[in-house]
């Protein structure tokens, strides 16, 4: 299977960079093929410009995108599955990731309407993972309701909405910086969705 790995975090140092690294190493032994979109690292333009916005409201499938855009939706094209990598920031992705799916889920390439009205999707991917790190602890996050939303748009909104056909969230939780407690068990975790994606 060929994946694309979407990561979102400012920092190489970071935790999520750490479980972004355990993840692969497991896809990797599991013999998969993978290509990481760094998207800080590669300077994805999050904010959707006018020229955009007015290429999206006019419902024109075949509209052109830009160049930025194209080159992410042929990275979808080419993979098998998506995973993303991101620590939760206010309760949702980082503004980059979220700036992400405003601009390559275009209409005319993740969903569109026939004639008839019904929906449709040029993406067909077999499954997606979301790999998010927290400061709370999953079961905060659960009693909190948080759990439930993040699920509720990423999962179902973002990603079943969309073409594809599988789609799981892993909440690696209790991660407040200087604490490393759980660190070790989360990375395990980590590689071992790798391992058996």
């Amino acid at each position: 299977m060929h994946v694309y790995v979407v990561f979102a975090h400012p920092s190489k140092e970071s935790f999520s960079h750490a479980v972004l690294e355990a993840f692969t190493c497991g896809l990797r032994e599991a013999g998969h093929t993978f290509e990481v979109g760094d998207l800080y690292g590669m300077g994805f333009q999050s904010e959707m410009d006018e020229a955009q916005y007015f290429r999206e409201v006019g419902l024109d499938p075949d509209a052109p995108v830009p160049d930025d855009v194209k080159a992410e939706q042929g990275k979808i094209d080419g993979a098998d599955a998506l995973v993303f990598v991101y620590p939760l920031w206010w309760s949702d992705c980082p503004a980059k990731l979220k700036g992400w799916f405003d601009r390559v889920l275009t209409y005319g390439y993740a969903y569109f309407y026939d004639a008839c009205e019904q929906r449709h999707s040029k993406v067909t991917l077999q499954k997606a993972l979301v790999l998010c790190s927290a400061g709370h602890t999953v079961e905060h996050l659960e009693e909190a309701d948080v759990a439930q939303s993040m699920r509720c748009i990423m999962l179902n909104d973002r990603l079943l909405g969309v073409g594809v056909n599988t789609a799981q969230m892993e909440i690696l939780g209790a991660m407040m910086p200087g604490d490393d407690t759980y660190r070790e068990e989360n990375l395990q975790r980590a590689y071992e969705l790798g391992r058996a994606f």
